[in-house]
């Protein structure tokens, strides 16, 4: 489930003059130039690329590129997501304007990224502060770098510190260094997050 009902496009191909659209980890549909499908409408399809608008903002997409785009914010500040069979919550948010998936992880000290999401991202997994940190599997070698900013549907935060793990996650871990400036109030299967500063 995706943040506040922000939208996950992924383009999967192009044929002729449709773009191979994914949604939210959909089958690809075939959408035409100025169709629209759940919200997301196609503007231009050229070579292996297509436009998209998504949530009123033109995103540009390769094949095998996603992009996420957010509802025109409401204001609130706030963020409600559902938790899956297991219990976990993730969400798609994005770090320095790059779309990144989290998993909420209340026992992480910091956002926790390996180094091919902290490449994609512009980070150097090689500069930053070093350092060692105890994770489930035992200690672990890190790089301590500062986000300039990390955004979860409608909450944006600033300055916000991180570790890059030398080993590949499947996903990023949005810790306690983002959600501790949040209000947290978790009722049954939804965790709503809302800003405090």
């Amino acid at each position: 489930m995706t943040a506040a009902g922000a939208q996950e496009v992924g383009l999967a191909g192009v044929m002729g003059s449709k773009a191979m659209l994914t949604i939210n980890g959909s089958e690809p549909r075939a959408v035409q130039v100025g169709q629209s499908v759940d919200g997301v409408r196609v503007l231009s399809v050229q070579g292996d690329q297509a436009v998209v608008e998504i949530g009123g903002r033109k995103r540009p997409l390769r094949v095998g590129q996603n992009a996420v785009g957010a509802p025109a914010p409401d204001g609130s500040g706030k963020v409600t997501l559902n938790a899956d069979g297991q219990g976990h919550f993730f969400t798609t948010g994005s770090i320095n304007g790059t779309s990144v998936r989290f998993m909420v992880d209340t026992g992480a000290t910091m956002i926790s990224l390996g180094p091919t999401d902290a490449r994609r991202i512009g980070l150097d997994p090689t500069r930053g502060e070093k350092g060692l940190t105890s994770t489930a599997n035992g200690q672990a070698v890190v790089t301590r770098v500062k986000l300039d900013t990390v955004r979860v549907g409608d909450i944006t935060v600033n300055n916000v510190d991180a570790l890059i793990h030398q080993a590949d996650m499947p996903m990023a871990l949005l810790g306690m260094s983002f959600l501790n400036r949040m209000d947290m109030q978790r009722e049954g299967s939804t965790m709503t997050l809302k800003k405090r500063f």
